[in-house]
């Protein structure tokens, strides 16, 4: 069900049982819940599970002793819509970080490549609803970009900046995806786009972080279900560094 923008906002939410006060200002979004769950018990210290409505699970802790939350978000641009517009306009979150995985899309691409995307092209009508006179181009926070990089180099993690697709469908009738690889595209995944332009409506910092989990054309390399659950510690550790 649609909802006004100027509807009373008060939590709990329909999607979130935390209330006021219980997220952090910094959290991070993996889409997967098991992988929120998987950084809360790995990184987090004090941890304090706030949702598990729908079986988005979501917890607050420390990571240094910094206040930080993690919550999932479910697969594709609506879900993410959701999730990121409460936490931004319900719960006053003001820096959040996409964790996932992507497909690898140029020739160089390796399984496990970190990749921060720097812009999100998009094939969604998410942008329809804000009636611009022309095509929005969604793009990253600089300033969480730019410490995002500074931890990958502090740490040693190679990590790629640059151009990602979100993509409304997994499964195409007519990839299209060479397309955008030939114009420097570096990965694709379902929803930096949406992330990006809810926070850029309501001015506040996002980041997508990805590890790729499949190459496209790449001969069928694919990570398996509990590696994509838990085995992409360092985009993990690099998004942490952000709270």
């Amino acid at each position: 069900m649609a909802h006004e923008q100027d509807e009373m906002q008060t939590t709990p939410t329909p999607h979130n049982a935390a209330k006021a006060g219980d997220i952090a200002e910094t959290v991070l979004l993996p889409g997967d819940p098991l992988r929120a769950k998987f950084v809360a018990e790995t990184f987090l210290k004090d941890t304090v599970q706030y949702n598990s409505i729908r079986g988005m699970l979501g917890y607050t802790g420390k990571y240094k002793g910094r206040r930080v939350s993690v919550q999932g978000t479910g697969m594709g641009m609506p879900s993410m819509g959701i999730y990121s517009y409460e936490l931004i306009h319900f719960y006053g979150v003001k820096n959040l970080i996409r964790i996932g995985t992507a497909g690898g899309m140029q020739p160089d691409s390796k399984l496990y490549d970190v990749i921060i995307g720097m812009g999100a092209c998009y094939d969604s009508h998410y942008a329809a609803q804000y009636q611009l006179p022309g095509t929005y181009a969604p793009i990253c926070s600089f300033a969480l970009l730019e410490k995002a990089v500074q931890a990958a180099r502090d740490k040693g993690i190679p990590v790629r900046v640059g151009n990602i697709v979100s993509n409304d469908l997994f499964y195409s009738a007519s990839p299209a995806l060479d397309k955008w690889a030939g114009m420097g595209v570096l990965a694709c995944e379902m929803e930096a786009a949406a992330l990006y332009m809810n926070a850029a409506y309501a001015g506040v910092n996002a980041l997508c972080i990805v590890t790729v989990s499949d190459v496209i054309g790449g001969g069928g390399e694919i990570a398996t279900p509990e590696e994509r659950e838990t085995a992409f510690t360092r985009m993990m550790e690099i998004a942490l560094e952000l709270a």
